[in-house]
């Protein structure tokens, strides 16, 4: 699977409460369930007014089948080329 990075849109998203963040946690893992197609969720940052996600899939197809089935704003989804940090380069 391709790891990808997807910026949502949503203004007001550095203020959603834990209840609706946890409502959206929700949302997306039953989508997640419901794809029938290899996908996982790795992680999300909610940082001003949008929201970063990491999904893994295997085509982008399926990255905005999520979005759309969980009424999630899918404004820009790149495939990660490369991952680095502190420790290193992350080989994938």
């Amino acid at each position: 699977m391709k790891r990808y990075v997807i910026e949502r849109e949503i203004p007001g998203a550095s203020e959603l409460t834990q209840d609706e963040l946890a409502e959206i946690v929700g949302k997306s893992n039953g989508v997640v369930e419901s794809l029938g197609v290899p996908y996982r969720w790795i992680t999300s940052y909610v940082a001003g007014d949008k929201i970063y996600c990491i999904h893994e899939a295997d085509d982008e197809d399926a990255i905005r089948e999520h979005a759309r089935r969980g009424g999630f704003p899918a404004n820009s989804v790149a495939v990660i080329a490369n991952e680095f940090g502190p420790r290193g380069v992350v080989t994938g």
